[in-house]
């Protein structure tokens, strides 16, 4: 398996379309990073297998997608050291995110998942970044650009409706 710096898993392929926004995003600032699909309730013993190798991966930090219940962002923080990102997905089972968004942002203490909002890949690919980019000095340089971009577009914008 390749070496990569962020892992991003979900619960089911249906994941993918909100979940490929934080592979976009990391694309754009140049990290790199690895899809997966393994279930927390139906692979079980392969979900804690790639949380205990992702270290070995040369990953850095674990972006962790799912709906309903949303076991999978707790279950890679039982398995892993490293920072484990949460995204609530608000799936076909799902009571309109709600059920996942607490299920991952009510960790038992010892076992903390940080969590973005629901349907927020986005923003997690950016807060994973912005973790690689305290020691990438690169990414961290990217991060800078990336901000600067959303600076002017949101002045750009400002001036279109003066």
């Amino acid at each position: 398996m390749k070496n990569v710096t962020v892992g991003i898993i979900m619960g089911s392929k249906s994941d993918l379309p909100i979940m490929e926004k934080a592979a976009e995003v990391l694309t754009e600032l140049g990290v790199s990073f690895d899809i997966s699909i393994l279930s927390a309730h139906r692979t079980p013993h392969e979900a804690a297998e790639w949380a205990e190798t992702a270290i070995d991966r040369g990953m850095k930090v674990v972006l962790a997608g799912a709906g309903g219940a949303a076991h999978l962002p707790g279950v890679m923080a039982a398995f892993t050291t490293l920072p484990v990102i949460g995204v609530p997905v608000n799936s076909s089972i799902s009571v309109d995110g709600w059920d996942s968004l607490l299920s991952i942002a009510q960790m038992p203490p010892g076992v903390p998942v940080a969590t973005v909002g629901i349907d927020a890949a986005r923003n997690a690919g950016i807060l994973a970044a912005q973790i690689v980019g305290t020691s990438d000095f690169g990414i961290a340089d990217n991060l800078v650009q990336f901000k600067e971009k959303m600076k002017q577009k949101i002045l750009k914008d400002n001036e279109s409706v003066q």
